[in-house]
């Protein structure tokens, strides 16, 4: 027994003496100088990787552009999206219930806020149709801020919310607005032809959809409104739009619908991105 507590009583001094030795002077087996060059050695290696991750960084801000992406990587064809979305891209409401098709109407309200027609006239340029709106830049002279051309909220007519506060919702004749995402640089069109929007049912529904109204006519997205040069180059670039009314499609039943951008230089969207060059949503209108 006597021998177990002498060992601890052994042990224990050996840890203490670790990590004090009153007679080197040593703290955790080394001294003072001893720690002081490891301290050092491990400062000025941290430093030098600071110091190599902000050059690093430096280097490669140097290479960007404000106003436009130095490398620019992107599907061949833009994708397109809807207003109103609704949920899951789904649009369904009853006729006779205001409350079901609300929603719907100041979302497009509010999201056609920009595109009033006092508000364009102030901010951008009354452009020459079916020609592009080329704002080059002189060498190392940017041309900046870049005009817009006016896309009149007054340009959708029966879809515009002016003549008819309730796009259509309250007489079952629904608008949905679609757009064509952004991306700079890109030219959507030659010789003259802009790119336009058809819409169609699905294969299934094809009986159901019934005829069809685009505003702008024929739903093309003007040549005027290309290239895009940036949020930061050309601020009050007002995006160009095509509604489509549906003036007698089928009630109380779902409608897949499909529409697509129909280019002379755009590809067709690829089958594995359902987004590019078209976009697909749910039409339901119930009479009651």
């Amino acid at each position: 027994m006597s021998g177990t507590k002498e060992e601890d009583r052994k042990g224990s001094g050996e840890w203490r003496e670790f990590f004090w030795n009153p007679r080197t002077h040593e703290l955790l087996g080394r001294t003072a100088s001893s720690w002081g060059l490891i301290l050092l050695f491990y400062l000025v290696f941290y430093l030098f990787l600071a110091g190599m991750f902000v050059l690093t960084m430096y280097i490669m801000l140097l290479t960007l552009d404000d106003y436009k992406p130095t490398w620019q990587d992107r599907l061949e064809t833009p994708g397109m999206m809807i207003r109103p979305k609704g949920d899951q891209l789904e649009i369904s409401f009853s006729v006779s219930e205001s409350e079901s098709w609300n929603g719907f109407i100041q979302n497009l309200d509010r999201f056609l806020t920009p595109y009033e027609d006092s508000y364009q006239v102030q901010t951008n340029d009354n452009c020459s149709p079916d020609q592009y709106f080329i704002q080059e830049d002189s060498g190392e002279v940017r041309n900046n801020p870049k005009r817009s051309c006016q896309f009149n909220r007054t340009m959708l007519e029966e879809c515009s919310g002016i003549s008819d506060g309730f796009f259509g919702y309250s007489s079952g004749q629904p608008c949905v607005l679609i757009k064509l995402n952004r991306v700079i640089g890109m030219l959507p069109g030659k010789d003259g032809q802009s790119p336009h929007v058809t819409c169609g049912a699905k294969r299934e529904d094809g009986d159901k959809i019934g005829p069809l109204a685009y505003y702008p006519p024929n739903g093309t997205f003007n040549l005027m409104y290309y290239p895009y040069y940036g949020k930061k180059a050309q601020v009050n670039y007002t995006q160009p739009l095509v509604a489509v009314k549906f003036l007698n499609a089928s009630l109380n039943t779902d409608i897949d619908v499909e529409c697509k951008i129909n280019s002379n230089t755009l590809a067709e969207g690829s089958g594995r991105d359902k987004f590019a060059g078209r976009v697909s949503f749910r039409l339901r209108i119930n009479d009651t």
